[in-house]
């Protein structure tokens, strides 16, 4: 029987992929370690973590709104993720001090909650929540524009969300990585815009990041082969000026467009199948 659980006979089912990956490999192709690809028992526990992670981003969705502090988000995706039984997976991390990202206007990703910060007419909110149930782990993030806000940022927010929707279009098995990249960054430039270049997208599912990295700004062709069963996250940061940041050197978490432009995101996590992608949460 196959090493992932599937009930079927190791060359009916992952010998074939390995096969194809080993023939990758001889051409000089970067495959994924056998371990990132998930087996279908995993799979199934990460598609539980994905279900409550979209229920949090759906309810935080229900009761954006201006004059709402950003610790009222935390407080509302702690409360729905334990109340689930699970862990917010960023709470902790690495020294991180939340449950939940918000990131406003001109911060492109990391922004930390506080009561005395609060959603204004205008403004454009990306909320990154993941989850961390029974040891599975899901991440997606979504753009909230608060009220009326401005042509420019309705625009950016709108074409971020056709550069994730055109590289999840490429995120077919036995592409590369590259493919998404291509499409994601190609659309942004198209649009005037820029996408940042050291902070990229990442593995998911049995821990909270894993490989591989993932670029949005590489060559079609290029970077890893997509093999099913490996899960991943698409999540450009676009921004309306140039792509150079900083890191808030207080809280050292939040990250800044270096020329103070507008920057959205928007996160989808995805499953590599044999049929193409399947996004998880989004």
């Amino acid at each position: 029987m196959c090493w992932c659980g599937s009930g079927l006979k190791y060359k009916r089912c992952h010998n074939p992929i390995e096969e194809k990956m080993k023939q990758h490999q001889m051409k000089g192709d970067i495959v994924p370690d056998v371990g990132l690809l998930k087996t279908v028992k995993q799979i199934e526990k990460i598609k539980k973590a994905a279900k409550v992670n979209t229920l949090v981003l759906n309810k935080v969705e229900e009761k954006i709104r201006p004059g709402l502090n950003t610790e009222e988000i935390n407080s509302l995706v702690y409360g729905i993720i334990t109340e689930h039984g699970g862990i917010p997976a960023t709470l902790n991390y690495e020294g991180y001090p939340k449950s939940v990202c918000v990131s406003i206007n001109n911060e492109i990703c990391h922004g930390i909650p506080d009561k005395s910060r609060i959603l204004q007419e205008g403004d454009i909110v990306n909320v990154d929540v993941a989850t961390n149930l029974d040891g599975y782990f899901a991440d997606a993030s979504r753009m909230f524009m608060v009220g009326k806000v401005s042509p420019k940022a309705e625009r950016l927010v709108r074409i971020t969300k056709e550069c994730v929707e055109l590289g999840l279009a490429q995120a077919k098995p036995w592409g590369y990585l590259g493919d998404i990249a291509h499409a994601i960054n190609s659309h942004a430039i198209a649009n005037g815009y820029s996408v940042v270049v050291d902070i990229g997208g990442h593995g998911v599912g049995l821990d909270f990041h894993e490989d591989p990295f993932v670029s949005y700004v590489s060559r079609k062709g290029t970077e890893m082969l997509l093999v099913p069963g490996m899960i991943f996250t698409i999540e450009p940061m676009i921004n309306e000026g140039s792509e150079s940041f900083f890191v808030d050197h207080d809280n050292e978490w939040t990250v800044y467009t270096m020329d103070g432009s507008l920057s959205a995101q928007v996160e989808y996590m995805v499953l590599i199948t044999s049929r193409g992608a399947e996004v998880l949460a989004r």
